[in-house]
């Protein structure tokens, strides 16, 4: 889609469509790629896991910075094989416009807000955020990223976040709601939530597990969703956010997987027994009640029935049988009769079986995306061919089965729990203590005069906004004070890389000696 200065979605969060003399494009989406591009947060990304820490295992792993260019790749990818269909074209203007630009720099954008220590750490400072600090909407790594953008990152022209297009901010939103109030009705309570509205079945009443905005920036949601009006609902993604959406599932879905053959966490016969089983004896397990599914859990082709059964559950406007025999099959004979076969021994023969691996199941997913005008509530506008769907169902599956549900990797992801709870309560004792208020560190101390502003302009124009999922409503200027001193610590705890998380709990906790560190960078 073509922009100028009359096009809505080019213009700015100041009111301005244009750029500064320190950009060095003249697109303004192309702008916005740059800034992003140019962020401290991005860069810290280099330091914060992905799965697992590449300090830690001192070996070549993804982090949240490789993750993020490669989803971005494949987005753009994605954005210019849809732009150059020409019976597409009238479909992706009715839905609001498609720029590969707009996509690429919201993928670029869309993970600066994970904090140290990847999904782990999102869950940690969740939990703390709500329980410890009071806080409606919490923690999640993607309203985090809309808050640096729009907020916290200081490296825009008015020092108040990155003053980006209002198309980039609209396709950052992939769960395009706040928790628990926005928009009216809220998803979660529709027949057939979209992703990530649901309430998680482990913790009712909490609102939704996913979302993409917390309530200090819901001005920044209204002008972001402003030019989409009557284009998509207010609880759908745009297509560019649905683009760079399943571009991250894409990523998701094939890098990880590369990670943990290169590691020899990803065992050839463990992987073909559970495929290789279901394919053997898929009718003898669709016939197993639930209760003997689960008993039988550990041993092989159980877990791979039990994916079946969920995806007839939430998705069964997608799901097939037939389909997704072929899907296994087909991973089967790529990954595990394919690369997996051959342990990886750094030679070059090994690096070119994944890089083969990798480009071809990329280029095999990135060319069956399309267009639906009127998708069903669980789906974006942009989706994969049936065939694709199912396959990287089955891929992120064996990641799950395992990778992450591993207990070795429990063991080291507790001890980041712990370490994060910890460093969370010694910042907060010290953004509380009278006496040291002026020897804070200084961006922490701007956070918190920053969520007192926030906080406090909330408590008078939408009190009810402050209100979490118990119905407490805070009351007086200190309960208020509080809420902003606590979203003050999550934001600096979260703007941190997973070393400098380490290494300021160590000089807190005074077991180092060490006067100067990298811990108090950004």
């Amino acid at each position: 889609m073509h922009q100028d200065q009359t096009d809505p979605r080019a213009s700015r969060r100041s009111g301005g469509e244009g750029t500064t003399a320190a950009d060095l494009a003249s697109s303004p989406f192309r702008v916005d790629r740059d800034r992003v591009a140019s962020s401290p947060f991005f860069s810290r990304l280099g330091g914060v896991t992905q799965v697992v820490s590449s300090t830690g295992s001192g070996l070549l792993v993804h982090n949240r910075l490789t993750h993020s260019l490669k989803v971005a790749q494949a987005a753009r990818a994605i954005a210019e094989r849809l732009c150059s269909r020409p019976e597409l074209g009238g479909a992706l203007e009715k839905l609001g416009g498609c720029d590969p630009d707009v996509v690429e720099a919201a993928s670029l954008a869309h993970d600066l807000g994970h904090p140290p220590f990847g999904h782990l750490g999102e869950q940690v400072l969740d939990r703390i955020a709500r329980h410890r600090f009071g806080l409606s909407d919490g923690f999640e790594g993607n309203a985090q990223s809309f808050r640096i953008v729009t907020t916290t990152d200081v490296r825009g022209p008015e020092a108040v976040g990155l003053d980006l297009t209002v198309a980039v901010r609209a396709a950052m939103l992939k769960y395009p709601w706040t928790r628990l109030s926005y928009p009216d009705p809220h998803p979660r309570d529709m027949a057939s939530p979209p992703r990530g509205a649901a309430e998680p079945s482990e913790a009712p009443g909490t609102g939704s597990g996913k979302f993409s905005a917390y309530v200090t920036e819901m001005d920044d949601v209204h002008g972001a969703r402003l030019p989409f009006d009557g284009k998509v609902e207010s609880w759908q993604q745009t297509v560019e956010a649905s683009i760079m959406d399943t571009a991250d599932d894409i990523a998701y879905a094939i890098h990880d997987l590369e990670d943990f053959y290169r590691v020899g966490v990803l065992q050839h016969a463990t992987v073909a027994a559970e495929l290789g089983t279901w394919l053997k004896q898929g009718l003898e397990l669709a016939s197993l009640s639930a209760a003997e599914l689960d008993a039988q859990e550990r041993r092989p082709g159980r877990s791979l029935e039990a994916l079946r059964r969920r995806l007839h559950l939430k998705d069964s406007w997608a799901v097939d049988d037939d389909v997704f025999a072929a899907a296994v099959a087909k991973v089967r004979a790529e990954l595990v009769d394919g690369l997996l076969a051959v342990p990886f021994d750094g030679s070059t023969e090994a690096e070119q079986a994944v890089a083969g691996f990798s480009a071809r199941w990329t280029r095999r997913l990135v060319d069956a995306v399309g267009v639906l005008e009127e998708p069903t509530t669980r789906s974006g506008h942009v989706v994969l061919a049936q065939a694709q769907w199912h396959e990287v169902q089955v891929l992120k599956f064996v990641h799950r089965r395992f990778v992450l549900l591993r207990p070795d990797l429990a063991l080291h992801q507790r001890g980041q729990a712990r370490l994060l709870t910890a460093l969370v309560e010694a910042l907060e004792q010290w953004v509380t203590d009278r006496h040291e208020v002026g020897r804070l560190p200084r961006r922490l101390h701007d956070l918190v005069e920053l969520a007192e502003q926030e906080y406090a302009r909330l408590a008078l124009d939408d009190p009810g906004a402050l209100v979490g999922a118990t119905g407490e409503k805070p009351s007086g200027p200190d309960a208020v004070r509080s809420l902003a001193r606590g979203r003050a610590v999550v934001d600096f705890t979260a703007s941190l890389t997973d070393n400098q998380a380490s290494a300021l709990l160590e000089a807190l906790s005074g077991r180092t000696g060490q006067l100067w560190t990298d811990a108090f960078v950004l």
